[in-house]
């Protein structure tokens, strides 16, 4: 073939580090389209970014010429650097190390981006940590939960 062509959807989920300043709602919705312009300027489209005060879930279409783990740095470190410009308040702010990413069937790619939009539902019954730990199970991840929760 003399064309590479792919679409990925992919499911991104992170958290703020241990002790770091929460996400407050007056910042949510400029946070997450910072986020969508960070997606974009990496040649991915984003399609769905919400979350709650302690993490954010992404849904975005990746690009063929970008590794996961590369557009995840890049979302961490330019959205935890614009973040410190809205205030004392995110002094201390940081993303946790790690993150989980998760293939999206299209089929699929319209309830996970209810899912996702969703998020102050779903978490007023469910913690992150329970909703992280059915993710890994759900993709069936192996994990060792001693290392998911430190920085």
């Amino acid at each position: 073939m003399s064309q590479s062509l792919s679409k990925l959807y992919i499911h991104i989920v992170f958290h703020i580090k241990n002790g770091s300043s929460k996400i407050r709602k007056e910042e949510k919705g400029e946070l997450y389209s910072y986020i969508g312009s960070i997606i974009k300027d990496n040649e991915s489209i984003p399609i769905m970014i919400n979350g709650v005060e302690d993490h954010v879930h992404i849904l975005c279409v990746m690009s063929k010429n970008i590794a996961l783990a590369k557009l995840v740095e890049e979302v961490k470190r330019h959205s935890s650097r614009w973040i410190k410009t809205k205030g004392l308040h995110y002094k201390k702010f940081a993303w946790q190390g790690g993150y989980g990413g998760f293939s999206v069937s299209p089929l699929l790619h319209n309830k996970t981006k209810q899912y996702i939009k969703e998020q102050e539902k779903h978490h007023a019954k469910m913690s992150f940590k329970e909703e992280y730990l059915f993710f890994l199970k759900e993709y069936g991840i192996d994990y060792n939960e001693t290392y998911l929760w430190t920085d």
